[in-house]
C-alpha cells in the first residue's frame, strides 16, 4: 500500500495552494498517496486540479485584510485570539486524520498547527523573517516558535545570493532545521507569440481584493490594447464576460493560466511571493501592487523595482499612465533549479 501524505496549504489566498501543485504532483510521481487538507478557496482549487484524490476539510482561520492598510497589523492582533484557537482545533482535527486516514507524513504549508509529534512534519514557508513593521523581531520569534513543532522547514527559494525571496527567507541563524528547495511554480514556460496585451491577476483575502479588482477596471476602460482580467474567484463554474477590450473570467484553472500568462505581453498582480515565482519561472514583464499594510508584499515589491526588475505602485496611486514604466525594468527570469523531490521525500 502506498504511503499517504496529508499536504495541508493555508488558506490566504490562492498562493499557498497553487505552490503545493508541483509538491503533490511530485509525491504521486514517487509513489505516495497525496491527501488534501485545507479550507475555502484554496481547497476548492486544488479539488479542481485534482478531483481523484481525497479531500479533506479544515477548521478556516478567517482571517481578511482591514479596509485601510494602516489597519492592517491591529487587525491581525484583534483576531488573534480567534486565529489561535483555529489552530488549536486544526491540530485536533489533525489527531483524528492521522488516524482514521493511516496518514504516514505531513507537510504542511504555513498551517501552524497541521503536524503530529509521532510522523515526519515538514512546514515550508518563505518567511523565516516576519515582517511586522516594528513589531518584527515578535511576529519572528512568534513563527519560529510554531515552526519548532516540526522535523524540517523548507523554503521555496535558493540560499544564493541571487534569490527572490531577499531577506524573508535569508536569516543570519535559523536554529530550525531548514532546507531550500528551490523557488516552487506549477507553470512552464512556453514560446508562443503573444495574443494579450495585459493580464491582471488578482487574488487574496477580501476586501482588499475587491477594492483593486473595481479600482483596476475603472483605469483600463481607457486602456487600448487587449486585456485578459482573472478575479481570482474560486466559484463552482468558470463564467467569461467582455467588456469591450477586456474579457473577464472568474477564475482559471493551472492549464488555462499557464497557457494565457504565457501568451500575455505584460502582467498586473499582487506581489505575493507564489506570484513572483510564477512570473519568474515565466520569464514575465510585470507591474506590481502590494496589498496595503501587508509588509511581506510590500517589501517584495520594493525589492525588485529597486533590482530593476519590476516596477511597483500603492493601491492608491496605480494609474493608467503608470504601465509606461515597464518599460525600463528587466522583467523576471527562472533560476536553473530544479527540486530534488525524490531525495526530499526520504524524510517519509
Amino acid at each position: 500500500m502506498k504511503k499517504r501524505i496529508l499536504v495541508a496549504p493555508l488558506n490566504w489566498g490562492l498562493g499557498h495552494a497553487t505552490r503545493c501543485i508541483p509538491i503533490i504532483k511530485a509525491l504521486s510521481a514517487n509513489g505516495f498517496e497525496p491527501i488534501i487538507a485545507s479550507d475555502g478557496v484554496a481547497l476548492s482549487l486544488l479539488k479542481k486540479e485534482f478531483p481523484k484524490l481525497t479531500h479533506i476539510e479544515l477548521p478556516s482561520y478567517n482571517v481578511t485584510y482591514a479596509k485601510n492598510g494602516k489597519f492592517f497589523k491591529l487587525k491581525l492582533l484583534k483576531d488573534s485570539p480567534r486565529l489561535l484557537q483555529a489552530i488549536f482545533n486544526e491540530k485536533k482535527a489533525i489527531e483524528t486524520i492521522v488516524k482514521t486516514y493511516n496518514i504516514s507524513g505531513i507537510i504542511s504549508d504555513n498551517r501552524l498547527g497541521v503536524y503530529n509529534k509521532a510522523l515526519p512534519s515538514v512546514f515550508i514557508t518563505h518567511q523565516l523573517k516576519v515582517l511586522s513593521g516594528s513589531t518584527t523581531w515578535l511576529s519572528t520569534k512568534m513563527h519560529k516558535k510554531f515552526i519548532k513543532k516540526f522535523n524540517i522547514c523548507w523554503v521555496p527559494d535558493t540560499s544564493d545570493n541571487l534569490n527572490l525571496s531577499g531577506k524573508l527567507g535569508h536569516v543570519d541563524a535559523f536554529e530550525i532545521p531548514t532546507e531550500y528547495i528551490g523557488p516552487l511554480s506549477r507553470f512552464e514556460k512556453k514560446e508562443v507569440p503573444f495574443k494579450n496585451d495585459l493580464m491582471v491577476l488578482l487574488s487574496g483575502p477580501e476586501p482588499q481584493r475587491t477594492l483593486l479588482e473595481d479600482k483596476l477596471l475603472y483605469e483600463l476602460k481607457n486602456y487600448k490594447g487587449k486585456v485578459v482580467f482573472v478575479k481570482g474567484l474560486m466559484q463552482p463554474k468558470q463564467t467569461k464576460k467582455q467588456f469591450g477590450n477586456i474579457t473577464v473570467y472568474n477564475f482559471m484553472t493551472s492549464e488555462l493560466l499557464e497557457k494565457t500568462i504565457n501568451e500575455s505581453a505584460l502582467v498586473i498582480s499582487r506581489s505575493g511571493y507564489t506570484t513572483v515565482m510564477d512570473l519568474a519561472k515565466l520569464n514575465k514583464k510585470a507591474f506590481f501592487i502590494p496589498t496595503p499594510g501587508q509588509f511581506e508584499q510590500e517589501y517584495l515589491a520594493n525589492r525588485l523595482t529597486q533590482e530593476g526588475l519590476v516596477p511597483s505602485c500603492k493601491q492608491e496611486k496605480f494609474t493608467l499612465d503608470r504601465l509606461e514604466t515597464i518599460a525600463n525594468f528587466k522583467g523576471l527570469t527562472a533560476f536553473d533549479f530544479e527540486a530534488d523531490f525524490k531525495r526530499l521525500f526520504n524524510l517519509f
